[in-house]
């Protein structure tokens, strides 16, 4: 039986569902408000330029052809959610596990034991990401479902009818992701990506859908509590520098560009993805601050160091707070990046006043893949 939002016609962006799949393995991957989906075409004009004729008359029209079909572009925002799974031994999963899983690799999910072929450790007390995979030309591969006027049904057939309507994202890619620091928020994580196509299907089989963690309530990670450890020898002796943040944001982008023929008399399809530069980049914000080895001392160390053409800072950034043992406090999240160039500070002035830093985070060396040496879920 259909599946209907008892709408006529019309439909809300709330009543919907997103499922990602990949081979047999289907995920629900709850979504925020403002997500977005879709296609465009690449188009040449063809003009004429010439003199007038006898009677001062010159043609003036133009055509326009469809070239090919642009990659469909997808985005949206998830919750940063990590969860238990209870058994023999106790397994940390996160909700949005999928996403990141085709991110930093080419991946396989095997639901049996549970593991992924690559760059995940499904650990006891931890969820383990890292991109020692993601050098390659090419990344994980998914299907994405958008099912419009799903209303509050899961895991079913849904069939296309008045009231549904199932769009699919074949190919599709992860690009970016970008985490914001917003100190009133609950910590959100900003997917983007790209496919090969968009189509209007008749149906999608859900059943069976991996859906642990979407309903818990105890698993947000509030950004509030989150606290930066920095560490440098700029100032010419190890400093570990005693900042408080106000808000940041980090953004991992894998530079990826969609490969299309250009046959002539036909309308040609994107036909596969290519990473291209992986950029690990961010911001900070903090009060100017007086305290020893705080924001000034942190804008003069930086101002005054002119040998230096890349500065190396360490940075952890623990989404949700840490504890005395310098670990992740659950419900967590933590960023390690062992090697960050850090852009002189901006002051801006408001009531109190505070500093602006932007970061790129750097590999050991430019065959490397260290750049973040850790992404880690820390779950109740």
């Amino acid at each position: 039986m259909p599946v209907s939002a008892g709408a006529t016609n019309l439909y809300l962006a709330k009543h919907t569902r997103v499922f990602l799949a990949q081979g047999s393995n289907i995920w629900e991957i709850p979504v925020l408000d403002g997500y977005s989906f879709s296609q465009a075409t690449n188009t040449s004009e063809i003009t004429l330029s010439e003199m007038t004729d006898a009677t001062g008359a010159s043609r003036r029209a133009k055509q326009v052809v469809t070239d090919s079909l642009a990659p469909s572009e997808w985005s949206f925002s998830t919750y940063a959610k990590p969860y238990l799974v209870t058994g023999t031994p106790d397994v940390m999963h996160c909700v949005e596990e999928p996403l990141w899983a085709n991110f930093v690799a080419t991946n396989v999910y095997t639901p049996a034991t549970p593991a992924w072929s690559k760059a995940i450790t499904l650990g006891t007390g931890a969820l383990d990401i890292d991109f020692n995979d993601s050098n390659f030309t090419t990344l994980g591969t998914f299907d994405l479902y958008f099912v419009l006027g799903a209303a509050n049904v899961t895991g079913v057939n849904y069939l296309a009818d008045g009231d549904t309507t199932i769009y699919k994202i074949t190919g599709a890619v992860t690009n970016e992701v970008s985490v914001t620091f917003d100190i009133e928020g609950i910590t959100t994580l900003a997917w983007s990506g790209f496919g090969e196509s968009i189509e209007e299907v008749t149906s999608y089989n859900a059943t069976g859908a991996i859906v642990a963690g979407i309903t818990d309530t105890s698993n947000f990670i509030r950004n509030r509590l989150t606290a930066l450890t920095a560490n440098s020898s700029i100032s010419g002796s190890s400093v570990d520098y005693d900042i408080t943040l106000t808000g940041g944001s980090i953004t991992i982008n894998n530079g990826i560009t969609f490969l299309t023929p250009e046959t002539i008399g036909r309308v040609n399809k994107p036909i596969g993805h290519v990473a291209g530069t992986r950029s690990v980049s961010g911001t900070f914000t903090a009060y100017l601050d007086e305290k020893t080895n705080s924001t000034i001392d942190l804008f003069e160390d930086i101002s005054t160091n002119l040998l230096a053409v890349t500065n190396s800072f360490a940075l952890d950034f623990y989404v949700g707070g840490k504890d005395t043992g310098d670990a992740p406090v659950a419900p967590g999240l933590q960023f390690k990046i062992p090697k960050a160039h850090l852009t002189l500070p901006a002051i801006n002035v408001a009531d109190v006043l505070s500093v602006e830093v932007s970061f790129t985070a750097l590999p050991s060396t430019l065959s490397a893949t260290d750049e973040i040496t850790k992404i880690s879920y820390i779950g109740l």
